[in-house]
Protein backbone atom coordinates (compact mmCIF):
# COMPACT_ATOMS: atom_id res chain seq x y z
CA UNK A 1 0.00 0.00 0.00
CA UNK A 2 1.30 3.56 -0.89
CA UNK A 3 0.53 6.15 2.07
CA UNK A 4 -0.49 9.70 1.32
CA UNK A 5 0.73 11.97 4.09
CA UNK A 6 -0.83 15.40 4.53
CA UNK A 7 0.82 18.08 6.39
CA UNK A 8 2.57 21.43 5.92
CA UNK A 9 5.06 21.66 3.42
CA UNK A 10 7.46 24.21 4.69
CA UNK A 11 7.57 22.74 8.73
CA UNK A 12 8.61 19.54 10.61
CA UNK A 13 5.89 20.19 13.18
CA UNK A 14 3.66 17.51 14.09
CA UNK A 15 3.61 15.76 10.40
CA UNK A 16 7.36 14.51 11.47
CA UNK A 17 6.19 12.01 13.91
CA UNK A 18 4.09 10.41 10.93
CA UNK A 19 7.20 10.69 8.90
CA UNK A 20 9.76 9.04 11.25
CA UNK A 21 7.48 6.21 11.34
CA UNK A 22 7.14 6.21 7.92
CA UNK A 23 10.38 5.95 7.41
CA UNK A 24 11.79 3.74 9.85
CA UNK A 25 9.50 1.26 8.33
CA UNK A 26 10.65 1.96 4.73
CA UNK A 27 6.95 2.14 3.84
CA UNK A 28 5.96 3.78 0.82
CA UNK A 29 4.56 7.15 0.78
CA UNK A 30 3.53 10.79 -0.27
CA UNK A 31 4.10 13.89 1.33
CA UNK A 32 1.08 15.44 -0.82
CA UNK A 33 1.33 18.99 0.16
CA UNK A 34 5.01 19.08 -0.79
CA UNK A 35 4.39 18.31 -4.57
CA UNK A 36 2.52 20.82 -7.26
CA UNK A 37 -1.25 20.97 -6.15
CA UNK A 38 -0.72 19.41 -3.23
CA UNK A 39 -1.96 22.17 -0.93
CA UNK A 40 -5.13 22.15 -2.87
CA UNK A 41 -5.43 18.36 -2.64
CA UNK A 42 -5.43 18.77 1.32
CA UNK A 43 -7.25 21.30 1.51
CA UNK A 44 -10.40 19.77 -0.33
CA UNK A 45 -9.84 16.55 1.96
CA UNK A 46 -10.44 18.77 5.10
CA UNK A 47 -13.73 20.59 3.87
CA UNK A 48 -15.30 17.27 2.27
CA UNK A 49 -16.66 13.28 3.63
CA UNK A 50 -18.64 12.79 6.15
CA UNK A 51 -16.04 12.64 8.57
CA UNK A 52 -13.35 14.85 7.80
CA UNK A 53 -10.10 15.79 10.04
CA UNK A 54 -10.19 18.64 11.71
CA UNK A 55 -6.42 19.40 10.84
CA UNK A 56 -3.48 17.86 9.39
CA UNK A 57 -1.42 15.90 9.87
CA UNK A 58 -3.86 12.87 8.43
CA UNK A 59 -2.84 9.94 6.55
CA UNK A 60 -4.55 8.47 3.87
CA UNK A 61 -4.55 4.63 3.82
CA UNK A 62 -6.36 2.76 0.84
CA UNK A 63 -10.19 3.94 1.85
CA UNK A 64 -9.04 5.12 5.50
CA UNK A 65 -8.29 8.52 6.49
CA UNK A 66 -6.71 8.71 10.02
CA UNK A 67 -6.30 12.17 11.68
CA UNK A 68 -4.26 13.10 15.01
CA UNK A 69 -0.49 11.83 15.77
CA UNK A 70 -1.52 9.20 18.19
CA UNK A 71 -4.11 7.70 16.40
CA UNK A 72 -2.49 7.35 12.65
CA UNK A 73 0.53 5.97 14.62
CA UNK A 74 -1.26 3.55 16.49
CA UNK A 75 -2.61 2.35 13.21
CA UNK A 76 0.92 2.24 11.76
CA UNK A 77 2.29 0.70 14.79
CA UNK A 78 1.46 -3.12 14.01
CA UNK A 79 1.30 -3.04 10.91
CA UNK A 80 5.45 -1.84 10.66
CA UNK A 81 6.37 -3.58 13.49
CA UNK A 82 6.76 -0.34 15.48
CA UNK A 83 4.49 -1.79 18.55
CA UNK A 84 4.19 -5.22 20.66
CA UNK A 85 1.96 -7.65 19.37
CA UNK A 86 -0.26 -7.94 22.52
CA UNK A 87 -2.76 -5.50 23.32
CA UNK A 88 -2.03 -4.41 26.42
CA UNK A 89 1.12 -3.31 24.98
CA UNK A 90 -0.48 -1.52 22.50
CA UNK A 91 -2.35 0.11 24.48
CA UNK A 92 0.42 1.15 26.82
CA UNK A 93 2.31 2.56 23.81
CA UNK A 94 -0.71 4.48 22.69
CA UNK A 95 -0.90 5.97 26.31
CA UNK A 96 2.74 6.97 26.47
CA UNK A 97 2.10 8.66 22.72
CA UNK A 98 -0.59 10.75 24.30
CA UNK A 99 1.83 11.88 26.90
CA UNK A 100 4.38 12.97 24.06
CA UNK A 101 1.43 14.41 22.78
CA UNK A 102 0.88 16.52 25.97
CA UNK A 103 4.36 17.30 26.01
CA UNK A 104 4.28 18.49 22.38
CA UNK A 105 1.61 21.20 23.43
CA UNK A 106 3.65 23.04 26.62
CA UNK A 107 6.61 22.97 24.26
CA UNK A 108 4.50 25.01 21.50
CA UNK A 109 3.38 26.93 24.50
CA UNK A 110 6.57 28.28 25.39
CA UNK A 111 6.52 30.46 22.53
CA UNK A 112 3.10 31.12 22.39
CA UNK A 113 1.78 31.28 25.51
CA UNK A 114 -0.86 33.94 25.42
CA UNK A 115 -2.65 32.45 21.59
CA UNK A 116 -1.27 30.91 18.48
CA UNK A 117 -3.32 33.47 16.55
CA UNK A 118 -0.95 36.53 18.53
CA UNK A 119 2.84 37.14 16.88
CA UNK A 120 5.79 35.98 19.24
CA UNK A 121 6.44 39.55 19.76
CA UNK A 122 2.85 40.03 20.98
CA UNK A 123 3.86 37.70 24.16
CA UNK A 124 7.46 38.04 25.14
CA UNK A 125 7.59 38.66 28.18
CA UNK A 126 4.93 36.14 28.80
CA UNK A 127 6.72 33.75 26.92
CA UNK A 128 9.87 33.86 28.44
CA UNK A 129 8.23 33.48 31.82
CA UNK A 130 6.35 30.06 30.86
CA UNK A 131 9.68 28.86 29.65
CA UNK A 132 11.17 29.72 33.08
CA UNK A 133 8.42 27.27 34.65
CA UNK A 134 9.00 24.67 31.78
CA UNK A 135 12.19 23.92 32.42
CA UNK A 136 12.07 24.21 35.99
CA UNK A 137 9.00 22.69 36.40
CA UNK A 138 7.86 20.61 33.23
CA UNK A 139 11.02 19.54 31.48
CA UNK A 140 11.79 17.43 34.14
CA UNK A 141 8.71 15.92 34.95
CA UNK A 142 8.47 14.65 31.62
CA UNK A 143 11.50 13.81 30.13
CA UNK A 144 12.02 12.22 33.74
CA UNK A 145 9.04 10.05 33.65
CA UNK A 146 10.55 9.04 30.20
CA UNK A 147 14.45 8.58 31.51
CA UNK A 148 12.53 6.10 34.20
CA UNK A 149 11.16 4.21 31.89
CA UNK A 150 13.77 3.32 29.65
CA UNK A 151 15.76 1.44 32.54
CA UNK A 152 18.37 -0.52 30.81
CA UNK A 153 16.92 -1.65 27.79
CA UNK A 154 17.71 -0.40 24.73
CA UNK A 155 13.87 0.82 24.10
CA UNK A 156 11.09 1.62 25.37
CA UNK A 157 9.47 -1.85 25.15
CA UNK A 158 12.42 -4.13 24.79
CA UNK A 159 15.15 -4.66 22.25
CA UNK A 160 12.77 -3.86 19.56
CA UNK A 161 12.58 -0.07 18.57
CA UNK A 162 8.51 1.82 18.99
CA UNK A 163 7.20 4.36 17.23
CA UNK A 164 7.18 6.15 20.72
CA UNK A 165 11.21 5.56 20.56
CA UNK A 166 10.95 7.49 17.48
CA UNK A 167 8.74 10.10 18.54
CA UNK A 168 11.47 10.98 21.87
CA UNK A 169 14.20 10.45 19.39
CA UNK A 170 11.96 14.24 18.12
CA UNK A 171 11.59 15.67 21.50
CA UNK A 172 15.58 15.72 22.19
CA UNK A 173 16.21 16.94 18.45
CA UNK A 174 14.08 19.93 18.71
CA UNK A 175 14.71 20.88 22.20
CA UNK A 176 18.28 20.85 21.42
CA UNK A 177 17.43 23.38 18.46
CA UNK A 178 15.06 25.10 20.43
CA UNK A 179 17.03 25.78 23.69
CA UNK A 180 20.28 24.73 22.98
CA UNK A 181 21.79 25.83 25.80
CA UNK A 182 19.00 24.82 28.42
CA UNK A 183 19.54 21.31 26.78
CA UNK A 184 22.94 21.05 26.60
CA UNK A 185 22.57 21.35 31.05
CA UNK A 186 19.71 19.59 31.51
CA UNK A 187 21.00 16.03 29.51
CA UNK A 188 23.03 15.00 32.11
CA UNK A 189 20.06 14.38 33.79
CA UNK A 190 18.53 11.95 31.42
CA UNK A 191 21.77 9.84 29.86
CA UNK A 192 19.58 7.30 28.84
CA UNK A 193 17.16 9.46 27.06
CA UNK A 194 20.19 10.73 25.26
CA UNK A 195 21.11 7.44 24.37
CA UNK A 196 17.57 6.41 22.74
CA UNK A 197 18.20 9.77 20.93
CA UNK A 198 22.01 8.33 19.55
CA UNK A 199 20.63 4.80 19.26
CA UNK A 200 17.53 5.95 16.86
CA UNK A 201 19.73 8.40 15.01
CA UNK A 202 21.91 5.51 14.25
CA UNK A 203 19.37 3.11 12.62
CA UNK A 204 19.98 2.86 8.84
CA UNK A 205 16.48 4.13 7.80
CA UNK A 206 16.59 7.23 9.90
CA UNK A 207 20.43 7.66 9.41
CA UNK A 208 19.69 7.83 5.78
CA UNK A 209 16.42 10.38 6.08
CA UNK A 210 17.92 12.75 8.21
CA UNK A 211 20.55 13.10 5.45
CA UNK A 212 18.00 13.43 2.42
CA UNK A 213 15.77 16.58 1.76
CA UNK A 214 12.77 14.63 2.43
CA UNK A 215 14.14 16.12 6.46
CA UNK A 216 12.81 19.43 6.84
CA UNK A 217 15.16 21.71 8.72
CA UNK A 218 13.85 23.56 11.94
CA UNK A 219 12.51 26.95 11.43
CA UNK A 220 10.93 29.75 12.98
CA UNK A 221 7.86 28.83 11.58
CA UNK A 222 7.79 25.33 13.70
CA UNK A 223 6.78 23.79 17.26
CA UNK A 224 10.36 24.31 18.22
CA UNK A 225 11.31 27.46 17.34
CA UNK A 226 14.64 28.91 18.48
CA UNK A 227 14.92 32.36 20.42
CA UNK A 228 17.54 34.24 21.57
CA UNK A 229 15.28 35.65 24.51
CA UNK A 230 14.05 32.31 25.91
CA UNK A 231 17.71 30.60 26.24
CA UNK A 232 19.95 31.51 28.52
Amino acid sequence: MRYELYYWPSIQGRGEYVRLALEEAGADYRDVAREGGGMAAMNKLLESGDAPPFAPPFLKAGALLIGQVANILQYLGPRHGLSPKSEAGRLWLHQLQLTVADLVVEIHDTHHPLGVTLYYEDQRAAAKKRSEEFWKERVPKFLGYFEKLLGDGNYLTGRRVSYVDLSLFQIVDGLRYAFPNRMQRFERKVPRLVALHDRVAARPNIAAYLESDRRIAFNEDGIFRHYKALNR
